[in-house]
């Protein structure tokens, strides 16, 4: 299984944001979710995930890189605010809110200057899309609160030799399109 440091091998992540799973609240996760953990070689978690629980329920499927959400008051001395990583020669930053949509891509290529991917939460609106001349920006949305989205939805990475491979936004739960093809399978 890769590392977060090997750049040579391939990984593929399941990328999550805004579970907002309370302490005993796991049945609330979307079976298509742990599915998901467990054929991937990692989890990326941009932060609001409410309960310790959360990430270790995670962590038994597969190793997992969150960073810390306005709403993780129980998680601030376990969880950084931003996280930089290196998967299979692909630099990839994490960090809960990215700002508003107008100027994204510019301001994300400000603060993460030589990154090829930003992962990021905060508004359960799932974005998959180039920046210009920046990197991918990726928000996998919420698999549990969808607020103004059709669908829960997650994010899922496959990276290899120093590029992204391939990123989906992937439907998840009972609204989930049943002709939508999952990742990993």
């Amino acid at each position: 299984m890769p590392t977060a440091e090997d750049s040579t091998a391939s990984t593929k992540a399941l990328v999550l944001a805004d579970t907002h799973l309370m302490a005993g609240g796991l049945e609330r996760m979307p079976a298509e979710v742990w599915k998901l953990a467990e054929a991937a070689d990692l989890v990326l978690h941009a932060g609001d995930i409410t309960a310790q629980e959360v990430l270790e329920a995670l962590a038994e499927r597969a190793p997992i890189h969150a960073v810390l959400g306005n709403n993780d008051h129980d998680l601030v001395d376990a969880l950084p605010t931003e996280l930089m990583l290196d998967l299979s020669g692909v630099r990839v930053a994490m960090i809960h809110d990215s700002g508003p949509t107008a100027g994204r891509g510019r301001r994300m290529t400000r603060r993460f200057p030589a990154t090829d991917v930003v992962v990021f939460g905060h508004s359960h609106q799932p974005v998959c899309e180039q920046a210009d001349d920046g990197p991918l920006l990726l928000n996998p949305g919420s698999p549990t609160q969808r607020r103004r989205q059709p669908v829960h939805t997650v994010g899922w990475l496959e990276l290899a030799d120093g590029a992204v491979v391939r990123a989906d936004i992937v439907e998840v739960g009972p609204l989930a399109s049943r002709g939508t093809r999952e990742p990993g399978f």
